[in-house]
């Protein structure tokens, strides 16, 4: 399987600092999928550490994670109002990662997708509504060269419509 654009996960650094405290100052607060006495059931939920979905028995922590606030720290942006801070879920102890060659993470045909453009500067350039179609590398190959097509376009957030929940990222190839 061959796609054209890499799906980025949380940064290693990112997620060793984050396995401590998040991106909004809270400890972290890990627990087994599943469990019992576990308020959320987070079996099948993604995990932005390996991009595949939780499985029953690992240990998680559903952090606040700040993904362009980490990004504009790294090259200088300032996103200004545009930083923001959403739930994740991640592996409670370090992981393998994403598995290579998986294609593009959480494509479920029919979900719906937002893309969210950024510019070097960090701020909102853009974006579209994505329905994920039955060959969803495809698609999603389409849909972020469309996005990359437009000049200023630093780097892509894929968001989940429904929760508006952060799924992963590109940056420009």
């Amino acid at each position: 399987m061959t796609i054209a654009y890499q799906p980025l996960p949380v940064p290693p650094a990112a997620l060793g600092e984050l396995r401590v405290t998040d991106d909004c100052g809270r400890g972290t607060r890990p627990f087994t999928a599943n469990a019992e006495g576990v308020p959320v059931d987070c079996v099948g939920s993604p995990l932005r550490c390996c991009l595949r979905p939780v499985e029953a028995g690992e240990r998680v922590a559903l952090v606040s994670y700040a993904p362009l606030r980490r990004w504009a720290r790294a090259s200088g942006a300032e996103p200004g109002a545009y930083d923001e801070a959403g739930p994740v879920f991640v592996h409670a102890e370090a992981c393998a990662g994403p598995e290579a060659g998986r294609g593009y993470p959480f494509a479920r045909p029919g979900a719906l997708r937002t893309l969210r453009r950024y510019d070097a500067r960090g701020h909102i350039v853009g974006g579209r509504l994505f329905e994920i179609p039955t060959r969803a590398d495809a698609g999603f190959d389409r849909a972020l060269a469309e996005s990359f097509g437009e000049p200023e376009v630093a780097l892509v957030h894929v968001r989940a419509v429904e929760y508006g929940c952060f799924q992963f990222e590109v940056r420009r190839p």
